[in-house]
């Protein structure tokens, strides 16, 4: 169960990490910049399809920041530039996402991760790379690490989606339904993307039902000027479709590759951000979200243990969008690992890309 940083993505339920600061205030200002309402430098990563890129800063590691669910680049508004101010910062839209051309093939983890290599390499951006990754882009940056380790110098996840989550929770469903029953509602909010998808295909209306349903209201924090960008986008079908297929694959092929390919990173710096444990609803026994809750705190656990050097930091009055909501947090994060990769010194000299099989 997934949430972008702006909304809940048309349908999906907003709980994949819940917080007890859900309407915690943002108190860090506004993301204006106008880099964020029109394409940066579009890198062609195979003939026909090229994907937005926007770097700031200079310096190794370079940092690379991976979004949640169907968001866009401008989440990380707030972080990437403080962070610039000590190393090259860039972040990247997806396919079908933001400025970037929509894909060719599924939006699982093992497509996208293929997709970063091949435009870190096609933009020339060599490692080492310190990689952040925000709720499903957490499963993908660790998918990056478990295949491309030796480029890695150091990782921050930030509440990361739980490749096992919908799993778990099923077991203690308080209905004891069966898989297929608990499951049924996975399927219908595929239907309803579906029907988003097809809306876009057809022309959104403004102002209908279904547009209410698919395209997101205004963000206040961010500029107006974004907020209408972000609107256009969200009604292209690219977009749809890209947000139909992140969706799909989250807990099946995506969740399966992570699985798969989960390895150890051995002293590499790692910090796992963690909001805060969330407060039982009206319907559910307090036993029922502690032992939720329980499930969140040892996946952070899990995580952190992949390596010697991991740690998990419950962030205060944070949301799930711990960028937006609480980004001091996020920074002295990336900060404090950038500092502990450079002074593992391994880096300085730089390194060179594994494989070659970036678009012309």
């Amino acid at each position: 169960m997934l949430t972008t940083t702006r909304t809940c993505a048309a349908f999906f339920l907003c709980v994949i990490m819940p917080s007890v600061a859900l309407a915690a205030e943002r108190t860090q200002g506004i993301i204006d910049d106008a880099a964020y309402t029109h394409a940066q430098r579009l890198v062609k990563i195979e003939p026909g399809r090229a994907l937005n890129l926007y770097c700031r800063g200079k310096g190794s590691p370079t940092v690379i920041f991976e979004t949640g669910l169907a968001d866009d680049l401008s989440v990380w508004g707030l972080v990437q530039p403080a962070i610039a101010a000590h190393t090259r910062a860039c972040a990247y839209d997806r396919a079908g996402i933001g400025y970037s051309d929509p894909g060719r093939r599924e939006a699982d983890s093992a497509n996208i991760v293929d997709d970063l290599h091949r435009l870190l390499l096609a933009a020339s951006i060599k490692p080492p790379y310190i990689l952040v990754g925000h709720s499903l882009g957490g499963m993908h940056v660790r998918l990056y690490a478990d295949t491309y380790l030796a480029d890695i110098a150091g990782m921050v996840l930030v509440d990361s989606a739980e490749e096992t989550w919908e799993e778990n929770v099923w077991r203690l469903d308080l209905q004891q339904r069966t898989h297929e029953q608990y499951f049924a509602w996975d399927k219908q909010e595929f239907e309803d993307q579906r029907a988003c998808v097809k809306a876009a295909e057809q022309g959104f209306v403004v102002g209908s039902e279904i547009s209410k349903k698919c395209v997101p209201p205004p963000d206040p924090i961010y500029s107006d000027a974004i907020n209408d960008a972000y609107r256009k986008r969200h009604m292209s079908v690219g977009f749809q479709r890209a947000l139909m297929s992140e969706q799909e694959n989250y807990q099946h092929a995506s969740a399966a590759e992570v699985i798969a390919a989960r390895r150890w990173y051995g002293d590499m710096p790692l910090i796992v951000l963690k909001s805060p444990p969330s407060e039982r609803r009206s319907d559910e026994p307090q036993s029922h979200r502690d032992a939720v809750n329980r499930i969140h705190t040892f996946f952070a656990d899990q995580l952190a243990a992949l390596s010697k050097r991991g740690v998990v930091r419950v962030v205060p009055d944070s949301t799930h969008s711990i960028q937006t909501t609480q980004p001091q947090a996020v920074i002295d994060a990336i900060l404090e690992v950038l500092k502990d990769s450079r002074e593992q010194g391994a880096w300085k000299s730089g390194g060179s890309i594994s494989g070659s099989h970036a678009g012309d």
